[in-house]
C-alpha cells in the first residue's frame, strides 16, 4: 500500500484553483481510477501517463490505484495535470520520495515519450499557487519566463519526466535534446504556449499578433481634425467612442492608432492583460509579459461566444477580455447582431462580463476602451453632398436602429467623420501631430487625473462616478448651463449628463485647466450629441500652439 500527493492548478475563467493530486495504491487487479469531476481530455490522462511514466524507464505499478483531484466539487479540464499525477502515481510507488513533491505546485502536459509540453494559462495558475502558500512549482522548460512573473515562487523547469524523476532523487538530471519530430527548424511546430491557441477565434494566430507590432502613425492621418481631437479626449479619459461616416473616410484608420496614444500598462495591469492572453493561449512568442495595451478588432459575424466569451464545457475569454486595459474596435457595428451588440451593455458599465453555464459561472475582467464605426446607411453615402445614396428612408432608419439607444448612451463621443476633401488629401507630409507628441498630452493628461483621485478607487476620468464627480470636483460655477439645458429638452439622460461631465474634465485635463470651463463642457457637449457648439467649443481641447491639424 502506498500513498502520495501533489498540487496543481485548475483554470475557472482567468482565475485558479489549487488542486491536491492524491495517489493511492492498494492490493488487487491492476486498474487506474481517476475521480474528482475531470472532463474528457482529463481522463486521457491515464493512458498519456502510463506510456509517459513507462518511456521514461520507470516501472508501472501493478496494483489498484486510484487518483483523486481534491476539491471534487471544481470542475476540472485540460491536460495540465499530467504531471502532477505521474508525480504523485511515481511517489506511491516509492518510485521517488512522496516527501519532496508534497510541497511543489506541477503544471504540464506529458506526451507519451515523457517529454513534458507547456499548457495554457501558467500565470493565473502559479499566482494561485502563490497565493495558496507554494512556493516551488515545476513546469515544462518554455513555460518558465511565464512562471518566473510572479515573485517570491522558486520556478523549476524540465524537459522530460526522466529529467524530473532525476532531480527529484538527487541523481544526475539526463541531459534531454529536443525531440525530432519537433526540432529547430524554421518549418517545425511551434512549442511556446502561443502556438497552442484555438482556430477560428480571429485574434489567436500568433502571425496576427505579430502583424500587430507594426507601429502606426497619427501624422498618416490626412484631414480629420475633430476626429483626431476626439480621438484623443478618448484616450486621455479613456471613453468609448463612436465614429460615423461614408466609407473611406478614415474611421478605421483613426482606431487602429488608438493603442499607440494609450499611456505603458501599470505592472498590475500588466500581470492581469497577460493572466487572460495565457489563459486564452495567445502571449506573443518570446514575450511573457505584455507591456502594451492589447487591441482586438472581431469580424462583424463575431457570435456571441467569441465575443462575450463562453464556448463548449467551461467557458473561455472573449474579445471584450481578451482587450481588457486595451481596444476593442467593432468595425461595420451596424452589421453585428442585436443580440451580440446588447450583451456588451453589461461589461462597458461594470468592467467584468460574468458568463453562466450549467458546468459553472465565470467572471472575467473586460475593462477596455470600445471604438464602434459605422456608415451612415446600407450603402454608405446617405447625407454625401453628391449624394448618390439609393436607400430607402426606412431602410436607413432600420440600419441605424440597429445600434439601440441604451448600448449608444454608454459610448461618451460621437464623432462625425466626413470625407477628405481633395486639398486635405494632397496636404504635405508632415503637417500632422504625429502619435508621439499626442501621447505625450494624453500622458500629462492621465498623470493629472491619477494625481487627483490618488487617494481613491479610480484612476481615469472614466471611472468616476457622476455623483463623486458633481460633490466632490465640481466644474466652474455656471459651467454645466448649456448641459442642463440639454438635459430638460431630453437631449441628455441622467447618465449622459454624467458621461458629459467625465469627458468634461478630461478636455480641462488635456487644457490644463484645474476645474472644468464652460468652453470644456460645451467641447464635451459638442462629442455627446454631435450638435456643433460653434468654434470656442471645438478648439477647447487644443492648445493654442496646435492650430488646426
Amino acid at each position: 500500500m502506498g500513498f502520495a500527493r501533489t498540487c496543481s492548478v485548475a483554470l475557472v475563467g482567468v482565475e485558479g484553483v489549487v488542486v491536491e493530486v492524491q495517489a493511492d495504491l492498494e492490493p488487487g487487479v491492476a486498474t487506474f481510477t481517476l475521480v474528482g469531476l475531470p472532463d474528457k481530455s482529463l481522463s486521457e490522462a491515464r493512458d498519456r501517463v502510463r506510456a509517459a511514466v513507462v518511456n521514461s524507464a520507470a516501472e508501472w505499478p501493478q496494483k489498484k490505484l486510484t487518483v483523486g483531484l481534491s476539491p471534487a466539487s471544481v470542475p476540472k479540464s485540460g491536460s495540465g495535470f499530467d504531471l502532477g499525477v505521474a508525480s504523485a502515481v511515481l511517489g506511491a510507488a516509492e518510485r521517488i520520495d512522496p516527501r519532496s513533491i508534497a510541497g511543489l505546485m506541477m503544471l504540464g502536459e506529458l506526451g507519451l515519450d515523457g517529454r513534458v509540453r507547456p499548457v495554457r494559462g501558467v500565470l493565473p495558475a502559479v499566482l494561485a499557487a502563490a497565493d495558496a502558500g507554494y512556493r516551488q512549482v515545476v513546469v515544462a522548460e518554455e513555460a518558465v519566463p511565464e512562471a518566473s512573473l510572479v515573485p517570491d515562487v522558486s520556478v523549476l523547469g524540465v524537459r522530460s519526466l526522466r529529467q524530473l524523476i532525476a532531480l527529484l532523487n538527487d541523481e544526475t538530471a539526463p541531459e534531454e535534446e529536443p525531440s525530432e519530430d519537433l526540432g529547430s527548424d524554421e518549418g517545425a511546430p511551434d512549442r511556446s504556449p502561443s502556438a497552442l491557441s484555438l482556430s477560428g477565434h480571429g485574434w489567436v494566430a500568433p502571425g496576427m499578433l505579430r502583424r500587430s507590432e507594426r507601429r502606426l502613425d497619427m501624422a498618416e492621418v490626412a484631414g480629420q481634425g475633430t476626429a483626431r481631437r476626439a480621438l484623443e479626449v478618448a484616450a486621455a479619459g479613456r471613453h468609448h467612442i463612436f465614429f460615423k461616416g461614408p466609407p473611406g473616410a478614415g474611421k478605421t484608420m483613426l482606431a487602429e492608432r488608438l493603442p499607440g496614444l494609450l499611456p505603458p500598462l501599470t505592472s498590475q495591469q500588466s500581470l492581469e492583460v497577460t493572466a487572460v492572453h495565457s489563459v486564452a493561449g495567445v502571449l506573443p512568442p518570446g514575450q511573457p509579459l505584455i507591456t502594451r495595451s492589447p487591441y482586438c478588432a472581431p469580424h462583424h459575424s463575431a457570435t456571441m461566444a467569441s465575443l462575450i466569451g463562453g464556448g463548449a464545457g467551461l467557458p473561455r475569454p472573449g474579445a471584450v477580455s481578451m482587450a481588457h486595459h486595451g481596444v476593442l474596435f467593432l468595425d461595420e457595428a451596424a452589421e453585428c447582431g442585436g443580440r451580440v451588440l446588447e450583451a456588451m451593455r453589461q461589461p462597458l458599465e461594470s468592467g467584468h462580463v460574468v458568463v453562466a453555464r450549467a458546468s459553472g459561472m465565470m467572471r472575467m475582467p473586460a475593462r477596455f476602451l470600445l471604438v464602434l464605426a459605422a456608415n451612415p446607411c446600407p450603402c454608405g453615402r446617405h447625407g454625401m453632398k453628391l449624394g448618390g445614396c439609393e436607400c430607402r428612408p426606412a431602410s436607413v432608419r432600420r440600419y441605424r436602429a440597429r445600434l439601440s439607444g441604451p448600448l449608444l448612451d454608454r459610448v461618451d463621443l460621437r464623432v462625425q467623420v466626413e470625407p477628405l476633401s481633395r486639398s486635405e488629401l494632397a496636404e504635405l507630409h508632415g503637417s500632422s501631430e504625429s502619435t508621439a507628441v499626442i501621447a505625450e498630452r494624453v500622458l500629462a493628461a492621465r498623470e493629472r487625473a491619477a494625481s487627483r483621485y490618488a487617494e481613491t478607487p479610480w484612476s481615469a476620468n472614466s471611472d468616476v462616478p457622476g455623483h463623486e464627480l458633481r460633490t466632490r470636483w465640481p466644474a466652474e460655477p455656471g459651467a454645466l448651463g448649456r448641459a442642463e439645458e440639454d438635459m430638460e429638452r431630453g437631449l441628455l439622460t441622467a447618465r449622459g449628463m454624467d458621461r458629459v461631465l467625465r469627458v468634461a474634465w478630461t478636455v480641462a485635463d488635456l487644457a490644463g485647466h484645474d476645474r472644468p470651463t464652460e468652453e470644456d463642457v460645451e467641447w464635451a457637449l459638442e462629442l455627446r450629441t454631435g450638435i456643433r457648439r460653434g468654434l470656442r467649443a471645438s478648439t477647447a481641447a487644443v492648445p493654442a500652439s496646435r492650430g488646426r491639424s
